[in-house]
Formats: C-alpha cells, structure tokens, sequence
C-alpha cells in the first residue's frame, strides 16, 4: 500500500531559542532521514533529530548563494524519491522572507507529497523577548513585515517607500542591516519623521541578543557604535517607545553568560534547557560514552542470585537505567527484587528509581560516598549489600562499608572518555568565547582537563575561564591536579550547579 504520509517537511526552526520550535516541528525532526538545514540554524535544534538522521547544511552544497537553490532543489526530490523522509529546516517561519514558496512550488511540480510546518518569526520573538509591542491599542494598530533585501531582478511590486512612510503603524524590516542607511534615507525622503522610534535586534530570543534603541535619523549611527551586525531585525513606529526598559529575558539571571556543559549528549538536555530559561548562551561538549559493560557475567549473575542480598545500593542514575535494563533483558521484573531494600545517593538517582515505579529506603542527605557511608552504615551492619557502579569511580563507598558489612560491587555500565578534540568548542574556549565550565563529576572534570592545550588553561589559572563543580568531591579532583576551581554546588546536583552560577553571576555584576 502505498504511504500517504508527507516526503518532505519544509519545517520552521524558530528563531533560534530551542524551547521555541514547535511540537510538530520536533515531530518531523523524529521522523527525517535527512536534514537539509539553513546555516544559521542552531546546532541544538539539531539535537531533535533522530540519532540515525543524515545532517546536511546547505553551506556544504556547491556554489555561492543564490547557486545553492537548484541543488537544494533537486536534493529534497532526489531522495524523496529513493523513500526517504526528508525535513528542510529553515530558520523562522517557512513562507516569511524564508523561500518557502519557491521550494513548494517546485515540490508539487515534482508530485511530491510535502507538509509546511509553520515556525516562530523573527519579528514575533523580538517584540516577546524585548518586552516591546509591535501593536497597541494606543500607538500602534497595524504591523507590516518588509523584506530590507530585494531580489535585484525583480520586474514588479517593489516596495513603496511612500506607502510605507504613511505607514500608520510598526514597520519590521527583515535582512535590513546591510542596507540600513539606503531604508532610512528613502523613508526620510517621502516623509517619514526622522524622530521615529525605532529599534534594532540582534539574535533575538537567545542570550546573545543584543539591541539598541535611537530615532529613525540615528538608527544607523546607533548600529555603528553598538557594532550590531547581521542577522538583525529593524523595528520602526510608536510602539517602540513603549518598550521595557529592561525586558524579562533581559532580566534573567544568566542572561548572556556564556556556559560549558560537559556532560554526555545524552544527559545534557535538562541542564541545557534550565541555563537557556535563565538566559545563559550554552554550548556542549561531549566528554564521554556511556554504554552497557561488554562483558556481563558477573552483573547477571548477581541478578540471578538477587535473593542472596540484603541491600541494593545506586551512585548514579545510569547505575540505576542499566541496572534495570539488563534486569528486564534476562526475562526478570521487579519481582527479582523481593524484600531487597533500595539506596540512592542523591535525589536523580532516586527519581531514576520512581521511573521504575521504585522508592529508595535511603537517600543521604550529603549527596556523595560520604555522605552514603554516614548514612547506611547504621542499617546494613552484618548485611549483605551489592553495589551496582560504572567500571571506575572511587573506592571509598565499598571500602568504608566493607569494614561493618559484606560487600559485593558490579559493574553496570561503562564510562568511556570520548572527547573530539577537535570540537569547535575548544576554539571558543580559547577565544575566551565561554566564561564558565561546569564539571558535573570527577571523572569528567580529569577527562576535560586532560583535554585542554595550553592556552586553556592559562585562561583557567588566570580567571579567565571559570570552572564550576558539582561537589567538593569533584573540585577536589580539580585542585589536586593542579587547577583553581572558582566555585562548588552546596548541593550536588544539576539545580545546584545552577544556583552556583547563579551566585557567581550576581556577585560578580554587583562589584561592577
């Protein structure tokens, strides 16, 4: 039977914030066998993809710019016709100064089945993320989205600049930054009020915004000075000078900060997502592979003997997901675990055990070995107690509980140091492109500082670059191997680390 699902998704990216591309958006990314991307589309964006998915930008094809479009073209047709689900990912909205239009056009010329999936346009994020209305009911009762960067061969329909002088309402002008003085000139010329508000954005809806606020006559002296660049969005009319002095998103906490995340890929996102609410600009690395242990004979054996044991003890959520992974995989289910009672070393670990329908007996309230230790030694004295663990980690959990109990530790899973070093992160951590670097273990911490040259990190013993633990047992392996940790989680999880930057953010702009 023949599928009547869409070939290709020409699909909206949004503005740039990840938390604003839409459900169906992430839906077509899910499904794509390739790609095809704007170049200014965020790698994060990217992420939605499914891991199998080809991902192409449209930089990488043949020619200059206006050359890309018949390859763009032919390449959406070509594989949607070898049966692959093909998503072009544009930034904005498809069919807003997007080209969305043309593409279409030569799809269902092609007979091919397509579906648009319309995205967050520029001017729409600007006006939420600058706290500034593009209509009010007192100053502004239209809106009109103008292109600053017409097609040079066009025959017809060129843009009034009469009209749009008269205009009685907010004028946005889309890819006008280039040809701002041309736009302001001609709007003067007929008639426009050189004292018209107006306002210019740069990277709206993510922490590198930037914007500044003049007259129409001083607009382009304003950018200058500001050195404001491409891509930016002109926003001209009354409504402009009704806008937040300060916005929201200019208000948050983070805002701006420039972060290092380097936690694996796949544990990343709720930590990505939390600093970009906050305002922060964030960029991943990847420092390792977790994966199931190749060999298992001890892990299921102790599965198989689950009965032999008094207490099941987690250091970490992966402990737990694998754990119970190869549990279920052996044809077992919750009933292995009988009467066996449940330890979790902090709060992550036990919400990973709920997930399982499971609630750990015990959750230390120091979320570390020690504080393990201190906790359990009490309940498991004579005990039987196996210790589910990655293949490295400190030895002082089974060793300290060794004295007052038996202990018998498995290997769950395995962390694999995986770093790119040739990951363009580095060359903004040597820019000075990133403020602070969040170590979330100490395995990652000797991992990623076994990575860097050495201008890293004289950009570290100088201050210049800001590492951040999660716990004094991670900045401890941090100073031991010779480097200043600027700051440490009270609490050792991921909202710790947040608050941390928190505090460091407002105490640093408050001595300013």
């Amino acid at each position: 039977m023949e599928s009547i699902d869409p070939q290709v998704y020409i699909v909206g990216a949004g503005p740039g914030a990840p938390g604003l591309l839409t459900l169906r958006a992430v839906e077509a990314l899910s499904r794509a066998d390739l790609v095809l991307h704007d170049a200014l589309v965020p790698r994060r964006l990217l992420d939605f993809a499914k891991p199998t998915a080809e991902l192409l930008c449209i930089r990488d094809l043949p020619g200059i710019h206006p050359d890309k479009y018949p390859h763009i073209h032919n390449l959406l047709i070509d594989r949607a016709r070898a049966g692959h689900v093909v998503v072009r990912l544009k930034g904005g909205d498809p069919l807003i100064f997007g080209r969305g239009g043309e593409e279409t056009a030569m799809l269902r010329e092609a007979g091919i089945r397509y579906e648009i999936v319309p995205g967050v346009t520029a001017a729409l994020a600007a006006a939420a993320y600058l706290d500034l209305p593009l209509t009010h009911r007192n100053y502004a009762s239209a809106v009109a989205f103008i292109t600053g960067h017409e097609l040079p061969t066009k025959l017809g329909n060129r843009l009034d600049y009469a009209a749009l002088a008269r205009f009685p309402g907010t004028l946005v002008i889309y890819m006008g930054i280039a040809r701002l003085p041309m736009i302001v000139a001609e709007l003067l010329k007929h008639g426009k009020d050189p004292m018209t508000p107006a306002a210019i954005v740069e990277r709206a809806s993510t922490g590198e915004m930037r914007t500044i606020a003049s007259t129409l006559a001083g607009l382009d002296t304003a950018r200058r000075n500001a050195g404001l660049e491409a891509p930016g969005l002109v926003i001209l009319g009354d409504a402009v000078e009704h806008r937040s002095t300060t916005s929201w998103f200019e208000s948050t906490p983070l805002f701006g900060k420039r972060v290092l995340i380097t936690r694996p890929r796949h544990q990343a996102l709720p930590m990505l997502q939390r600093l970009e609410e906050l305002g922060a600009v964030t960029h991943l690395l990847s420092t390792m592979v977790i994966r199931a242990p190749r060999e298992t004979t001890a892990l299921d054996d102790a599965i198989r003997n689950l009965k032999r044991y008094d207490w099941l003890g987690f250091t970490s959520v992966n402990g737990v997901q694998f754990f119970m992974q190869r549990l279920l995989s052996l044809g077992y289910d919750l009933r292995a675990l009988g009467s066996l009672k449940l330890a979790a070393i902090g709060p992550a670990t036990a919400t990973a055990l709920s997930e399982f329908h499971l609630i750990a007996d015990v959750v230390p309230t120091e979320f570390s070995s020690e504080g393990m230790v201190e906790t359990l030694s009490s309940q498991v004295a004579g005990k039987r107690v196996l210790l589910a663990r990655a293949n490295r980690g400190r030895d002082l959990l089974p060793v300290e509980l060794a004295k007052i109990a038996d202990v018998e530790q498995v290997v769950v899973y395995e962390q694999i140091d995986s770093i790119d070093l040739k990951d363009e992160v580095f060359d903004h951590l040597r820019r000075g492109e990133i403020e602070f670097v969040t170590l979330t273990s100490s395995n990652i911490a000797r991992a990623f500082l076994a990575a860097c040259d050495e201008i890293i990190r004289g950009r570290i013993h100088r201050g210049e670059l800001k590492l951040v633990a999660i716990s004094g047992e991670t900045g401890g392996v941090v100073r031991d191997l010779g480097f200043p940790i600027a700051g440490e989680a009270k609490v050792a999880t991921t909202e710790g680390i947040v608050r941390t930057l928190i505090q460091m953010t407002s105490e640093d702009r408050g001595g300013r």
